[in-house]
């Protein structure tokens, strides 16, 4: 899809369909009134006599309007003027997506910079319409025989915009293009079948990167090499599986050799069926998920890698399958991580903590400024906090802060949870240094409290994406969060 910004006279633009927003109090925004002024009133009357009230989501289309060169307008409800929020406007942006899928509109031009949310300026306006649109036309056919694609798909996107050449303009097409290309490619792998996506094939995605970008650089440590370091926790969860383990090191250098680099830490569990203490039959197929963690920090490194931020960035995946055999961990083993810590495995169904911990310890020996991990880790953390906010702990208040901030920028939004050190209590264990779980209650900041105990050298922060990487039902798939989030974390340090 070819997208870009523009300040023609909509009236005068050559296009399927001029979208433009409604609000409920009948009042024309400023594109509206130019198309009312070329329509000698047509949209003032239609809009007075009620055949569109401006409700959240409410959409009316029209064709060849006298006067008007566009052979569509779209209008969308965009609700009450001093309640519009972030969440109200990329739903408004989402339906209009819906509407031209549905029509045979190839082209469009979006006239909704003059809607206002609060606290939200143009450059994230222009930033959710295109990841919005990217995001809608999105499909996952590669594995089909037969391809549906869409009849009439959007080919061309035009913002118009007063200032189409504005720096912050053109700043905010150029991120959205790079996040979105990470969102799909997270999505992709998110998507792929266990059998298709294994450790190795992760590693073998990881590696296209160092071909694309001559600043890329990516390392892929396999068993022998994690045993010489240590990594018994990692290890112990990959013996039930056929699959060699990966550890997948991420390398983007844009900034002097001296600089400390960001890490990102993403768990990648490419199939987890509990192992011994093996999952329910029902809805096990979306354990395929478990790596959505790993395709977020792949996707990451997409769109750093085109968007070339003054950074220096890690990206270390830590990957393999959990499956139960005879060789598997047993409830009741003790292994010992790359810390010299000592974890008994009380449910191998816990298994991505413990690949996690051992990815942690080694990212010490990078020195870095920060480190995100990023994972599927407790469906605690779906109960608790449904499909919406990903769970956020950590060790730093500036860094959770930073990220609560990239948050609301990007809309990837989050939820902080306490993690307190009565927590840890739970995780004591007669026979090694911790248990790997710490009962039924509090399951999300228990996982994180275990992990804490790997990061006392680091700033930390852990986010527990088991509601927000994957959709289940009719409309099943990987969401390709928190890509948009992370990357909005890391421009953030490069400015």
């Amino acid at each position: 899809m070819d997208i870009s910004l523009d300040s023609s006279n909509p009236e005068q633009f050559d296009t399927d369909c001029i979208v433009v927003g409604v609000y409920e109090e009948k009042e024309l925004t400023p594109s509206v009134e130019r198309l009312d002024k070329a329509s000698k009133g047509f949209f003032s009357k239609m809009i007075e006599s009620g055949d569109i009230e401006g409700k959240q989501g409410q959409t009316l289309l029209l064709h060849h309007i006298e006067g008007i060169a566009g052979r569509r307008v779209l209008l969308v409800g965009a609700g009450r003027k001093e309640k519009l929020n972030t969440t109200q406007f990329k739903k408004i942006v989402n339906s209009a997506i819906n509407v031209l899928d549905a029509t045979a509109s190839e082209s469009a031009l979006f006239c909704l910079l003059e809607l206002e949310p609060a606290n939200m300026g143009t450059h994230k306006k222009i930033r959710h319409m295109i990841e919005s649109a990217y995001h809608g036309q999105y499909r996952f056919e590669q594995l089909k025989s037969e391809k549906e694609p869409p009849t009439h798909p959007l080919k061309s996107l035009t913002i118009y915009t007063e200032e189409s050449a504005a720096d912050t303009n053109i700043a905010a097409l150029s991120e959205a293009t790079a996040i979105s290309q990470g969102v799909a490619l997270a999505r992709d792998l998110g998507n792929l079948p266990g059998n298709i996506c294994t450790p190795s094939y992760l590693a073998e995605q990881a590696k296209t990167l160092e071909q694309d970008y001559p600043n890329f650089k990516t390392t892929i440590l396999d068993e022998k090499e994690m045993q010489k370091l240590g990594m018994g926790a990692l290890l112990s969860v990959a013996k039930g599986s056929r699959e060699p383990a990966k550890l997948i090191v991420m390398h983007y250098q844009g900034a002097g050799k001296n600089d400390k680099p960001h890490v990102l830490v993403g768990k990648g569990i490419t199939f987890d069926a509990g192992g011994i203490s093996i999952k329910p039959a029902a809805a096990m197929d979306e354990m395929k998920f478990d790596m959505c963690g790993a395709a977020g920090v792949i996707g990451t490194m997409k769109a750093v890698g085109e968007l070339q931020p003054k950074l220096n960035i890690i990206g270390i995946v830590p990957s393999c399958e959990n499956l139960p055999d005879g060789n598997a961990n047993k409830p009741g083993d003790i292994v010992t991580s790359m810390s010299g810590q000592t974890i008994e495995i009380l449910n191998t169904d816990a298994e991505g903590r413990l690949i996690l911990c051992d990815a942690l310890t080694y990212s010490e020996k990078f020195k870095p400024a920060s480190v995100i991990d990023v994972a599927t880790l407790t469906g605690a953390c779906v109960v608790a906090l449904g499909k919406h906010p990903a769970g956020l702990l950590g060790n730093n208040e500036a860094l959770l802060e930073d990220i609560e901030n990239a948050a609301n920028q990007s809309g990837d939004r989050v939820w902080r949870m306490p993690l307190w050190e009565e927590y840890q209590e739970q995780l004591k264990s007669n026979f090694a240094d911790m248990a790997n779980i710490g009962g039924r209650e509090a399951g999300t900041i228990t996982a994180a409290c275990f992990l804490s105990r790997f990061t006392k050298k680091l700033n930390w922060a852990h986010l527990d994406i088991a509601g927000v990487a994957s959709q289940s039902g009719q409309e099943k798939g990987a969401t390709g969060r928190p890509v948009a989030l992370l990357t909005q974390y890391l421009l953030d340090r490069a400015k």
